[in-house]
């Protein structure tokens, strides 16, 4: 679907793949589908003893920062199952965008993005709109408003004889809840974004897209253009933002083995540089993983990350750094989509980083664990064992608290959705359930988004492929997962 103009724009460094506990075999029991029953989900409150942050009231612009608690029961039971048809003779489908809001789990595929309704059994593929684009998605955000917008970046489609037909200008805002789109605007001098090297990042009521040789932000109520830059003679470059509760820019200088990076905090609705921090040279890469507070991700070694470094907000100035050697952040090294906020394998708190561990030898011991840092010493402060072919991965905050996803590779033990609250080192159950036996690769972070959001949790694949053997047959784009339980007043 891109052009090769936009795949010779970037790097083409494999995927890693988790390594798959080996010598188990799956179990042929499959567990019967739960009874339904009504959706429950809440945005605040207060178990026993937990000490996690309630629910404020965010203004519409602020990213969205829900609150979760607990269901009457976890049992759980499916709320949407989408499954992609047409994709016979080779086609691969990139979907690079998944947002859940109380009511629509949307999906951004290829040149179009669709929202399907939240509910539970017998109507689980429920579209309730479809919204057409003017070409194929280039760039997403992780970002979601308080009142469910989010932006896109697309690269509109054109004539070859245009020179410009891999080119990603386009900047779209979209209510998630009714599939409209808000504003469009042309990015200006972008004729080098691509799809390989076009980020983009939501905050504080703006939408800032950077692409190497240039950048621009917007105001997020209307679209209106706050400023922008363009690189000329420049040996540095905005390489790209994360947003949430702050705006960092990544600036890249220099090129292959001269490659340095510095991080800058930028006001998000000047552009202004409020403080810098510069990487030491020799790092081959850096991820943002987190704007507030400041975290870093860097690839001192090999393509992998060595370690996270972790800034004062106020000022820039290094507060600690925590090494990687035994843990996995899985900070994306995809060649397509932007990767400089992507960290699949770690949740940074207010206070805390929560990272999961590489998987260990032993299979009779825990698969991996989550280790929660202390942002400003880098200390370790508190540990979540995975279980026997079990393995676990931080999905996101919630308050103070870990919302943890434990995969179960066998039939019998049911996957989980679970609340960690690591100061009383309290596990809280909120979800559990089988997924699809014969999609084994749809809660794997490395393939397949993974978000929790208002009492549902919800697995998507970023490239929908046929199958060899069933090429006929509709490919699983999405499933969610919500509680069986009755609604809790």
């Amino acid at each position: 679907m891109y052009t090769q103009s936009a795949l010779a724009a970037g790097d083409s460094r494999s995927r890693r793949r988790r390594r798959v506990l080996g010598g188990i075999v799956a179990a042929v029991v499959v567990l019967a589908c739960l009874g339904a029953g009504l959706i429950w989900y809440g945005s605040g409150g207060h178990t026993k003893g937990r000490t996690d942050a309630k629910a404020v009231a965010q203004a519409p612009d602020a990213i969205r920062e829900t609150v979760e608690k607990a269901p009457v029961s976890p049992e759980g039971q499916t709320v949407v199952k989408h499954e992609e048809n047409g994709l016979t003779g080779n086609k691969q489908r990139l979907a690079p965008g998944t947002w859940a809001t109380g009511k629509i789990l949307a999906r951004a595929v290829a040149d179009h993005i669709e929202g399907y309704r939240i509910e539970p059994h017998p109507d689980w593929d429920a579209k309730t709109w479809s919204l057409q684009l003017d070409g194929h998605v280039c760039a997403t955000s992780r970002d979601v408003t308080a009142d469910g917008r989010t932006a896109v970046v697309v690269q509109p489609a054109r004539a070859k004889s245009s020179g410009k037909n891999g080119v990603c200008d386009e900047v779209v805002m979209v209510d998630l809840d009714t599939g409209k789109k808000l504003w469009q605007k042309k990015m200006p001098s972008a004729d080098f974004a691509y799809v390989t090297n076009t980020n983009i990042a939501l905050t504080q009521g703006v939408v800032a897209i950077a692409w190497d040789l240039g950048s621009v932000a917007y105001d997020m109520a209307d679209g209106k253009q706050l400023w922008n830059t363009t690189v000329a003679s420049s040996q540095c470059h905005d390489n790209g933002y994360a947003g949430g509760r702050a705006l960092l820019a990544l600036v890249k200088c220099g090129e292959w083995e001269d490659t340095t990076y510095r991080v800058e905090k930028l006001d998000p609705r000047t552009g202004k540089t409020l403080w810098r921090y510069s990487v030491s040279k020799g790092i081959k890469q850096v991820y943002l993983p987190s704007a507030d507070p400041p975290v870093l991700a860097v690839e001192a070694g090999d393509y992998a990350i060595t370690d996270l470094i972790t800034l004062d907000s106020g000022t820039g100035e290094e507060q600690a750094r925590i090494s990687m050697t035994k843990y996995e952040p899985q900070c994306s090294d995809d060649m397509y989509f932007g990767i400089v906020a992507k960290c699949y394998g770690m949740v940074v708190g207010r206070d805390r980083i929560f990272v999961m561990s590489k998987d260990g030898d032993d299979i009779a011991k825990p698969q991996n664990k989550i280790t929660a840092f202390d942002v400003k010493k880098g200390t370790a402060v508190a540990t979540f064992e995975g279980r026997m072919a079990q393995s676990v991965l931080p999905v996101r905050m919630n308050g103070d608290d870990l919302i943890i996803y434990r995969k179960s590779l066998d039939a019998i033990q049911p996957s989980a959705v679970v609340d960690w609250n690591l100061r009383t080192n309290k596990e809280t159950p909120y979800l559990l359930f089988q997924l699809p036996e014969d999609d084994t690769q749809i809660d794997n972070p490395d393939e397949s988004d993974i978000i929790y959001e208002q009492g549902r949790v919800f697995f998507a694949h970023r490239s929908l492929e046929q199958d060899d053997v069933h090429s006929k047959d509709p490919v699983l784009s999405v499933i969610g997962v919500g509680t069986a339980g009755l609604l809790q007043h």
